[in-house]
């Protein structure tokens, strides 16, 4: 998968924000909260770091490609290193997963501010 379709990816789920932080990292975040970085290649390889179920981590981290995301890992977060480590189905379904995990985390006056659904 490419960067911008994953960038575009990211920007199209429900509520989704973007930011350029730190002059190389594309960040999406959903009210107010990151859900998603994408690495910049000025930066080296480029990678794209996202938070997983609690169960999943230590399932997706044993693959290759794929270690704790830094600074972020105790928060279960991930990063992959190289966009041709998943296939484009799986890229949607972990980031859209992503977005879920965080957005469920968020308040009811939030979620209602950007037009998400209450909780379940």
């Amino acid at each position: 998968m490419t960067p911008a379709r994953i960038r575009a990816f990211c920007h199209s789920l429900p509520g989704a924000t973007y930011d350029l932080k730190w002059e190389v990292d594309h960040v999406y975040s959903v009210g107010g909260k990151m859900f998603a970085v994408l690495y910049d290649l000025k930066k080296g390889e480029e990678s794209v770091s996202f938070k997983v179920d609690d169960a999943r981590f230590l399932e997706l981290t044993d693959r290759p490609g794929v270690v704790p995301a830094p600074y972020l890992a105790r928060a279960k977060w991930v990063q992959v290193k190289g966009l041709r480590t998943l296939h484009e189905k799986e890229w949607k379904a972990l980031l859209a997963r992503s977005h879920a995990l965080v957005a469920a985390k968020l308040t009811r006056a939030v979620r209602e501010s950007i037009g998400l659904p209450p909780r379940p």
